[in-house]
C-alpha cells in the first residue's frame, strides 16, 4: 500500500502489537476507523502527526468488568476510563444491566436514575442502544445481559423459583436481550434477586448462551467461605450449558479464607484441562467496593429494598441480624477496614471516606448499629469500600495466563454529574497500576503479556471483532503510553486523579486523549460479538 495520504500517522513508536510477541519498532498509519498501515512510512503524509519517540503503541485495553451502564448516559466523556487507556468496556456485569428493565426492576433502578439526573426511561436493550447511539460514548461498550434484570422484571424480589409460566419469560427476555446485542449473561449470585436462584435456573437460561457460543460471567456465590463451592458451581453451569464460563474479580475474600487460592487455581486448572476455557479477571488492588447492606444476612433482602428496611427497623429482626453478623465478624478490625464510599442524602455526606469505626464514634454507636444507622438514613443507599483480602493472592490470580483486568467500576469523569463521593481508585488507575506497579516496578510479567491480557485475551474471550491487536485492517483503538513513567495517582482519599503517563488514546481512529488530557470527543461504539 502506498505510504501517503494517512488521516494519522503515529511516527517511530515501540509497538506492544497485543499478541505477547516482543515489542518492534514501527510506524502506523491510520485512515478513517482502521489501521491501514505498519512499518516504516517515512516522506509519509498525514493531517495529524504524532511523535511516539520513546513510547510504546499498543491496543485500547478492554476493560471486562465494568458498571457504567448509567453513568455512560449521565456522562458520556467516561474521562476516568478513557485517561488511563481503556477504550472498550464490557458492562451490565453482576447481574445488573440496562436492560431489560421491566416492573420491579425498573422500580428498583429510579432513585440511580433519578441521582444521575437521567430523564429517559427504556425497557429493552435496543431501546438503550437507540439512547447511547443518539448521546455519544467516549469508549466502545459491549453489555452482557443481566440476570438480575431478568429474574428482578419477571418474579421480582422474592426468595422463590418462577413458575412455569415465569421461568418462560425469563428465558423469553434473556433470548430478545441477546437478539438485541447482549454478549452474554452475567449473574451476582450475593445480590438479591440473584442469590434466590438455584443452579438449575442458572443452568436452563445458560443453554441459550452455549447455543450461541456466548460467555456467562458470574460474581459468584460466595468469595470468602463457600469459595470453593461456588467455583464448582460456575463449573457446572459451563459443563451442562455448554457456554463459556467466566469468574468476575476472582478473589479470596476474608483472611481465614486467604489459604484457599492455591485449591482455587488447581480448580481452574484442572477445569481447564477438561475441555472447560474457564477464564477470569481481577482488579490490582486488595479493596474492594459493593454496597454497604451486602455485610446483611441474605434472608433480609426478600421482599424487596422496603421488606429490607422493615426488617432494619423491626428490634427482634435486628437482633438477628447482628447476631448472624457477628457470628461471621468480631471485632474492630474488620469495620476498621469498611469504609463509606457513598451516601444518598447531604446531612450524611461528612461520612464519606470514614470507616464505620469512625462513623461510629461520631455517632456514639457500635459498628453494627452504626450500619443499621446509616442504612436507614439512606435508605440502603450507601457505597461501600471493603479491605478483605491479600496482596500474594493478587498476585497469584493476577499471573493466570488466562486472568484479564477489570476496573469494576462504573465510567465517571474528573467534574460534572458522575463525580459523586469518595468511589473505588480503580475508576480512575486500575490500568496503569497494572502496568506501572505490578509490571514495571515488581516485575509480575513482561510488559508484552500485560498487554496481551488486557488486548487480544479481553477481545477474544468476550467475542470483540478486530479488537484487541494491532493489525493492518484492525480497528484503530490504540493507546500510547510510557512504560517507563505510567502510574496511577488515584488514591481512596482522592479518587478523582488520573494517571501519569497516558499520551494519547485514539478510538476508532479518532484522538479521545491528546497529550495527556481527554478532550471530549466521542467516537465510541455499542459492539457485538464476532
Amino acid at each position: 500500500m502506498a505510504k501517503t495520504g494517512f488521516d494519522i500517522l503515529i511516527r517511530g513508536g515501540m509497538v506492544l502489537d497485543g499478541s505477547g510477541s516482543d515489542p518492534f519498532a514501527a510506524d502506523i498509519g491510520i485512515v478513517r476507523d482502521r489501521i491501514s498501515f505498519i512499518g516504516s512510512a517515512e516522506g509519509a503524509v498525514a493531517e495529524m502527526i504524532i511523535d511516539a519517540g520513546g513510547l510504546a503503541v499498543a491496543p485500547g485495553f478492554i476493560d471486562t468488568h465494568s458498571h457504567s451502564d448509567f453513568t455512560i448516559l449521565a456522562d458520556p466523556r467516561a474521562e476516568g476510563k478513557i485517561s488511563q487507556g481503556i477504550t472498550t468496556e464490557i458492562s451490565g456485569n453482576c447481574g445488573m444491566s440496562a436492560a431489560p428493565l421491566y416492573d420491579k426492576a425498573r422500580e428498583r433502578r429510579e432513585d440511580d436514575l433519578k441521582e444521575l439526573g437521567i430523564s429517559e426511561r427504556w425497557n429493552t436493550l435496543e431501546e438503550y442502544f437507540v439512547l447511547i447511539r443518539k448521546r455519544g460514548i467516549a469508549v466502545n461498550m459491549a453489555v452482557l445481559a443481566g440476570h438480575g434484570n431478568i429474574r428482578g422484571s419477571v418474579v421480582g424480589y422474592d426468595d422463590r423459583e418462577p413458575d412455569a409460566r415465569e421461568y418462560s419469560e425469563m428465558k423469553r427476555l434473556l433470548s430478545d436481550t441477546l437478539d438485541q446485542g447482549a454478549i452474554g449473561l452475567s449473574t451476582g449470585l450475593i445480590y438479591p434477586p440473584g442469590l434466590f436462584a438455584d443452579t438449575e435456573e442458572l443452568v436452563g437460561l445458560s443453554l441459550f448462551l452455549g447455543e450461541r457460543n456466548l460467555i456467562y460471567a458470574s460474581h459468584m456465590r460466595s468469595e470468602g467461605d463457600q469459595l470453593l463451592e461456588a467455583a464448582a458451581e460456575v463449573v457446572r453451569i459451563g459443563r451442562e450449558s455448554g457456554a463459556r464460563v467466566h469468574i468476575s474479580h476472582i478473589k479470596t475474600s476474608g483472611e481465614k479464607n486467604w489459604h484457599k487460592a492455591d485449591d482455587l487455581i488447581s480448580l481452574l486448572g484442572e477445569t481447564r484441562r477438561s475441555g472447560i476455557p474457564i477464564t477470569c479477571d481481577r482488579y490490582p488492588y486488595t479493596a474492594s467496593s459493593t454496597d454497604l447492606d451486602a455485610v446483611l444476612p441474605a434472608w433480609t433482602y426478600d421482599g424487596g429494598n422496603d421488606a429490607e428496611l422493615k426488617r432494619l427497623q423491626d428490634p427482634d429482626q435486628r437482633k438477628r441480624i447482628a447476631r448472624e453478623i457477628l457470628e461471621q465478624i468480631s471485632g474492630d478490625g474488620y469495620w476498621n477496614g469498611v469504609t463509606v464510599a457513598s451516601v444518598a442524602t447531604e446531612k450524611n455526606r461528612w461520612m464519606e471516606g470514614k470507616s464505620i469505626v469512625s462513623i461510629g464514634a461520631r455517632l456514639g454507636l457500635t459498628p453494627i448499629d452504626t450500619i443499621f444507622q446509616v442504612l436507614l438514613d439512606e435508605r440502603l443507599r450507601v457505597g461501600a469500600i471493603f479491605a478483605s483480602m491479600n496482596e500474594e493472592n493478587l498476585r497469584k490470580f493476577l499471573s493466570l495466563p488466562f486472568c484479564m483486568v477489570g476496573t469494576d467500576s462504573s465510567a465517571r469523569s474528573f467534574e460534572g454529574p458522575t463525580r459523586i463521593g469518595k468511589p473505588h481508585p480503580r475508576g480512575f488507575g486500575a490500568f496503569p497500576r497494572l502496568l506501572g506497579g505490578l509490571v514495571r516496578e515488581e516485575g509480575l510479567f513482561s510488559l508484552q503479556e500485560a498487554v496481551r491480557r488486557v488486548t487480544s485475551l479481553a477481545a477474544g474471550t468476550f467475542g470483540l471483532r478486530e479488537r484487541g491487536l494491532v493489525r493492518e485492517g484492525m480497528f484503530a483503538d490504540l493507546v500510547i503510553f510510557d512504560p517507563g513513567t505510567i502510574r496511577d495517582r488515584s488514591t481512596f482519599d482522592e479518587p478523582f486523579q488520573g494517571p501519569e503517563g497516558v499520551h494519547y488514546v485514539l478510538v476508532n481512529g479518532m484522538p479521545a486523549v491528546w497529550e495527556g488530557r481527554a478532550n471530549g470527543r466521542l467516537q465510541g461504539r455499542i459492539l457485538g460479538v464476532s
